[in-house]
């Protein structure tokens, strides 16, 4: 078994971790593929999309878009490696690292990397994906919120009143 596949099984036997929706991986790829095969296909054949030299100079889009795809990654990175990298004893709502900041890192990185690679070279194509996907993710966010609730109730709904669903540092009063 190759470790994709243990970690695919992994995600699916262990008791710690509640589940996610049964659309979100391939609701995910249908979304990465949509969105890069538009901005490809907008960036070399059919240039749908405006120049930005005009109002951005390349530089500045390249700052801009490095400076978002950078703590994409980031985010991916450490949630990921928070919720499969370790085996808890007994499940519970985790409050550390970059779910600190936000309840759904993950989703949120996915959001940021499409956002700028958007940035790096415009597309209405990929735009219009971009927009989907972000619909999407948070209708996928709040399936799966309702069953952390489910399984941690009221540790779950302090959890939500104290960390942003999005935006990091946006509390609600």
């Amino acid at each position: 078994m190759t470790d994709r596949q243990s970690e695919g099984a992994r995600r699916t036997t262990r008791d710690n971790l509640t589940g996610e929706h049964a659309l979100t991986d391939v609701g995910q790829l249908v979304l990465a593929v949509l969105f890069l095969g538009g901005w490809i296909a907008d960036m070399l054949f059919l240039r749908l999309a405006p120049s930005l030299a005009m109002y951005a100079p390349d530089a500045v889009r390249l700052a801009v878009g490095l400076v978002l795809l950078a703590p994409a990654g980031a985010l991916a990175w450490t949630s990921h490696r928070t919720i499969f990298g370790e085996q808890r004893e007994k499940p519970h709502v985790i409050r550390r690292s970059v779910f600190a900041l936000v309840r759904h890192p993950m989703y949120l990185s996915e959001i940021l990397v499409y956002l700028g690679l958007l940035i790096l070279q415009p597309s209405i194509i990929a735009g219009g994906v971009w927009l989907l996907a972000i619909g999407f993710l948070h209708w996928i966010a709040r399936r799966e919120e309702r069953l952390l609730l489910g399984r941690f109730g009221d540790e779950y709904e302090k959890y939500m009143r104290d960390v942003p669903m999005w935006i990091p540092f946006l509390r609600r009063k």
